[in-house]
């Protein structure tokens, strides 16, 4: 079942928290790719020292100041692009950064745009998910919501997946902040 806007529509750590495990579902004209999201790191406002939103608007951050669903796709490091979605209260401002998903469907559509990678390092981080999906920033702006190409599914039986927080990842601010989420490693 794709995620509807209220989904989105609430405390961005909270939403970050419930995308783990569900499944980015990304519709090409070879086939469908499937992916169950592993890995995702919330983003907020002013309060946040690390996100792109913290001293206000600007021409890159403005979709965080905006409606829920929509993609928020920028490029870093001048060579990868960051797949993220936009989630925050009314009012507020945020983003969750996908950091990490393991494939379910179109593997093949994945290899194809990331050759002779391992499978661990298949879309283990946030460049590579993006590039495995292929998603450029031609996708900045879409709306996962009514998007035919592109959105997010979560399985009403299953079982809310039990999870850890910990610090995010490349970042020197807010690194207090615990707003990185992964499934909870057994043990």
């Amino acid at each position: 079942m794709r995620l509807e806007g209220a989904f989105y529509e609430r405390d961005t750590a909270a939403v970050a928290r419930e995308l783990l495990g569900c499944t980015l579902v990304r519709r090409t004209e070879q086939g469908e790719i499937r992916v169950r999201l592993t890995e995702t790191e919330a983003y907020k406002g002013a309060e946040d020292p690390a996100s792109h939103a913290h001293r206000g608007v600007t021409q890159r951050n403005q979709l965080m100041f905006g409606a829920c669903g929509v993609l928020y796709v920028y490029f870093i490091y001048g060579m990868h692009y960051c797949l993220n979605i936009v989630a925050h209260e009314p009012g507020a401002v945020g983003a969750v950064l996908l950091r990490g998903a393991a494939p379910l469907q179109g593997e093949a559509l994945i290899r194809a745009n990331r050759p002779r990678v391992p499978d661990k390092a298949l879309l283990n981080g946030p460049g590579k998910l993006a590039k495995g999906l292929g998603i450029g920033i031609e996708w900045n702006g879409r709306d996962l919501l009514t998007d035919g190409e592109l959105w997010v599914e979560r399985d009403p039986a299953a079982p809310a997946l039990p999870w850890e927080a910990t610090p995010r990842i490349g970042i020197s601010k807010g690194q207090e902040l615990l707003w990185r989420f992964t499934p909870k490693k057994p043990g």
